[in-house]
């Protein structure tokens, strides 16, 4: 009698669904080693596909096993690892993490190609980045590390004198191992051999007279520049593939500030130390 009283108490009734909604939930929580993992047919058909990227072929049954009970250990052990919290404070974790969101940020902002004239906008804004260099074809002479100096100013007068002469400039000036001639090159390659500065007085030099002093990273030198194309701003259609690349890694880079300038908005940060004052 007494155990039919119990059975009908309403606060009985109330603890046994109490019991059974919390193991219910105990057994599907994702963070569970208990937990379920679902090999879809969309996951097997990824590691398929990694395996052919990677093997340049398909699976065979036993290695399309050994990757369905390999992603099921990662899921196991990431599951474990999150539940015993580890992935807090992990720099690689948060790294991962953000590059992730960033992709996300990234792919919502590329529903839209560019147009020609968002392409032409942007090499209007940015030619510095795409103006084709001067092509240049001269000759030097090596006077010395320094033009300063009693000696060496001396050797720069009597090599300009001899240059005047018509005397084989390749007799005259220091021994070097940087070219005599360089024919038809690019500016910014004399620049990488030479300096920026040394390139820079070639494309204004006179075309056909040798001048100098002029300093590249190596020392002072006597130029003669014997052709010259000067530098131009190309057409859209010239630069195209170059111009649409630019366009987009500009592009993802503005969609990640942005996502981040709207999530940073819904955070308040407090910085609990004392920021390091500059030395004066």
């Amino acid at each position: 009698m007494r155990m039919r009283t119990l059975l009908a108490e309403p606060m009985l009734h109330f603890l046994l669904i109490g019991v059974a909604l919390f193991t219910a939930y105990q057994w599907r929580a994702p963070g569970d080693p208990a937990g379920r993992i679902v090999v879809t047919q969309g996951v097997v058909d990824d590691l398929v596909t990694q395996h052919v990227a990677a093997k340049g072929r398909e699976p065979s049954y036993t290695e399309l096993n050994h990757l369905i009970e390999s992603y099921v250990r990662d899921e196991i052990l990431y599951r474990e690892g999150v539940r015993l919290r580890l992935d807090r404070d992990d720099i690689v974790v948060k790294r991962r993490v953000r590059q992730k969101i960033e992709m996300i940020a990234e792919e919502d902002a590329s529903t839209r190609a560019p147009t020609d004239a968002d392409l032409s906008a942007y090499l209007m804004a940015n030619q510095a980045r795409f103006v084709q260099p001067a092509v240049l074809t001269f000759e030097q002479v090596f006077i010395g590390e320094s033009v300063s100096g009693p000696a060496v100013v001396h050797a720069v007068a009597v090599t300009h004198q001899a240059l005047r002469k018509g005397t084989d400039p390749e007799q005259l000036g220091k021994p070097t191992l940087l070219p005599y001639r360089m024919t038809l090159t690019p500016a910014d390659l004399v620049a990488r051999d030479f300096g920026a500065s040394f390139a820079a007085a070639l494309e204004t030099a006179p075309v056909g007279e040798w001048v100098g002093p002029i300093d590249s990273s190596f020392g002072a030198h006597f130029v003669r520049v014997s052709d010259r194309t000067p530098a131009v701003a190309p057409q859209l259609a010239a630069v195209r593939d170059h111009v649409v690349r630019e366009w987009e890694n500009e592009r993802r880079q503005r969609a990640r500030n942005d996502a981040y300038t709207k999530m940073r908005g819904e955070y308040q940060v407090s910085i609990e130390t004392k920021l390091a004052t500059a030395r004066r």
